[in-house]
């Protein structure tokens, strides 16, 4: 009787695993604490019952995550909003239909002992930051913000990985990076480190968000909404409880501090909380919000092609019964 059940548990799992279809996801980076949840409903199962064989493609930087989605090489990805608007600009076919960082990541990073106080003093300065980074791509919003000549910097090519090096050794003067880490450059650099948030100085744009392709969006709906069903209910998981998501996640990804992601999603719970996430759903986008980034992106930046910011978002595809916490 025993094995007659075993025999039927195997064949229901393989039947499910038959069932699912495939669906591949790319990440805006290398994975950290902010795709924890999606590593931990893939751990638990939860893409697979939904019919998802789910494939998560480490990524490069938003731009390029974007254009991959926007063409067509790959139905789901993770994007910067602002960057994602410059490629819908550029002809991209995508549509954003949940958002992680309901409040911007960046943020610029300095020492105190280089003479820099603040932003009026990054005028013929180093920054380091990888080619197809949002803050390089968003650089002119800031700089107008701040006043300061949005050419008067040099940027330098960094990876994600050897930003604290580069500002230790001093070879760039100035690095930009997401809020999540803000513990770890704290704990190097202590009173000596110079910090400003993005929204500290009126750029509070959409931050990263799930964007799918256009015509396997309007192909695949159903598909899409279980997708992002299960990814709302892995979110709100690990806002609840950290642990097992931070275990799974480590288990698919080597060479992770665990101290150092606990500390990461301390700050990006922050980053996911505002008024609509907490009232309407987790992932939830604000209609105003939007058309607010798209015409700051398009009056500091400029898009190749116009178009209607309410088109560039969706919340049909989210559960509303799901909502991020309001502490």
């Amino acid at each position: 009787m025993r094995q007659r059940l075993f025999a039927l548990l195997l064949a229901t799992v393989g039947s499910a695993a038959l069932a699912a279809d495939p669906m591949n996801l790319m990440l805006n980076w290398t994975p950290t604490a902010d795709h924890a949840p999606i590593y931990f409903a893939k751990s638990k199962g939860w893409y697979t019952e939904a019919g998802i064989d789910l494939t998560i493609e480490a990524g490069r930087g938003s731009a390029l995550s974007a254009q991959r989605v926007g063409s067509g090489g790959a139905n789901i990805g993770i994007a910067d909003l602002p960057t994602a608007m410059q490629a819908v600009g550029k002809g991209a076919d995508l549509k954003a239909i949940m958002v992680i960082y309901a409040n911007s990541p960046q943020g610029f990073y300095w020492l105190k002992s280089s003479g820099i106080n603040g932003p009026k003093d990054f005028a013929g300065r180093k920054i380091g930051n990888p080619p197809g980074d949002a803050a390089r791509l968003m650089w002119p919003a800031f700089a107008k913000k701040t006043g300061i000549d949005a050419g008067a910097v040099n940027f330098v090519n960094l990876s994600p990985q050897a930003k604290v090096g580069a500002l230790k050794s001093k070879s760039v003067d100035i690095i930009s990076d997401f809020y999540n880490e803000h513990d770890l450059k704290m704990k190097e650099f202590g009173a000596d480190l110079g910090f400003v948030p993005w929204r500290s100085v009126g750029v509070n744009v959409y931050g990263n968000s799930l964007v799918a392709n256009g015509a396997y969006l309007a192909a695949n709906p159903e598909r899409v909404k279980k997708f992002a069903a299960v990814t709302q209910r892995a979110y709100a998981a690990c806002v609840k409880d950290f642990a097992p998501c931070l275990d799974a996640l480590t288990a698919s990804v080597s060479g992770l501090s665990p101290d150092n992601q606990r500390d990461q999603w301390e700050r990006i719970k922050q980053l996911m909380r505002d008024d609509t996430t907490t009232k309407v759903a987790l992932g939830a986008f604000d209609g105003a919000r939007v058309k607010g980034d798209y015409e700051l992106v398009q009056s500091l930046i400029g898009l190749e092609k116009p178009f209607e910011p309410a088109t560039l978002f969706t919340n049909d595809y989210l559960d509303k019964s799901v909502r991020m916490t309001a502490q």
